[in-house]
């Protein structure tokens, strides 16, 4: 039976998983999965290049990851948005290829945002619908919406909860004021964007990425509702409730908040911040939790399992 392998390296991982297609979980069957911890985020220079020991680091997780594949097995590998947008990416790319035999990609963020709601499209299990994807990355944010297999429309945005953090809110806990700046803005950068897309009455709006998912576990536990069910979406209300929590917690505190995870709380508050404003802004007064972005998107189509083609109409920044 046909596989498909990614070795995604971001900030926080090198995860390697290798699928086949399956008439469960949405049509993947995961038949490797390997994650080795990076933290990226904290071996960046003051202007976002990664440092010797980042290299380094990088150069030892991909090692690891594909030391868990197949030499047969043909892997997609490629790199997100803190290598993508470092100044000495293609130092650390041929670093990485002279270290390990393995060349990293680096896609723009247009295309990990086509991909990512193609993996959403699919995980819906609808062809026809309206769909709304909202994914926050580190870097970026991606925004892609449609009708059809493909999206319509699709932004990539430098929004991302890593770079907010390190931009807006670096050292902690912040004041009321600052908030409502950094509130003030992401709204300002979303009001600039042209026929942004707006969810709509009958499609769906999708949230991707592990920032939504912790946010959702968040505002689940926090409101008492039944975990597994409250944590698979996200309203307004239980993100503004989990907001005002992580504002009030410092950094190490958000760390032990439920669904926060230690290596992502620094930017957890950001990231609620981020996913506030997307909200707000394409009318969205909830969101459900895919637990699928580019990744599954990029397993799909290596696998045949969507119909190709890019979106008929792009719009970016």
């Amino acid at each position: 039976m046909r596989q498909a392998g990614v070795l995604d390296v971001g900030c926080h991982s090198a995860l390697l998983i290798v699928v086949r297609p399956s008439r469960k979980k949405a049509g993947l069957e995961t038949m490797v999965s390997c994650k080795v911890r990076l933290g990226l985020h904290q071996m960046l220079t003051p202007d976002g290049r990664v440092s010797e020991r980042g290299v380094r680091s990088v150069q030892r997780a991909v090692a690891k990851a594909m030391g868990g594949a197949d030499s047969r097995q043909e892997v997609f590998a490629f790199a997100t948005s803190v290598i993508r947008d470092a100044p000495n990416r293609d130092e650390v790319i041929t670093r990485v290829a002279q270290a390990t035999g393995t060349h990293l990609q680096v896609m723009s963020g247009q295309e990990e945002a086509r991909l990512a709601y193609v993996a959403a499209r699919r995980w819906a299990n609808q062809t026809s619908s309206p769909l709304l994807v909202l994914d926050i990355g580190g870097g970026t944010v991606e925004i892609a919406a449609g009708t059809g297999e493909q999206p319509r429309i699709v932004y990539s945005l430098p929004l991302g909860a890593r770079r907010i953090t390190r931009e807006w809110l670096p050292g902690g806990p912040s004041s009321r004021r600052r908030l409502e700046e950094v509130r003030q803005h992401l709204r300002h950068v979303l009001s600039e964007l042209p026929d942004l897309p707006q969810a709509q009455r009958g499609g769906r709006v999708v949230a991707c990425s592990k920032t939504f998912t912790q946010l959702a576990r968040l505002a689940a536990a926090a409101g008492g509702g039944k975990p597994a069910y409250a944590r698979r979406r996200l309203t307004l209300p239980g993100l503004r409730a989990s907001l005002a929590l992580l504002a009030g917690t410092d950094t190490a505190g958000r760390g032990e908040l439920p669904g926060i995870s230690g290596h992502r709380a620094e930017q957890s508050l950001a990231g609620a911040l981020v996913a506030e404003a997307l909200m707000e802004a394409c009318g969205a007064t909830r969101a459900e939790i895919c637990p699928w972005s580019t990744r599954e998107g990029l397993l799909l189509e290596h696998l045949g399992m969507t119909p190709g083609g890019k979106p008929r109409e792009s719009r970016h920044r």
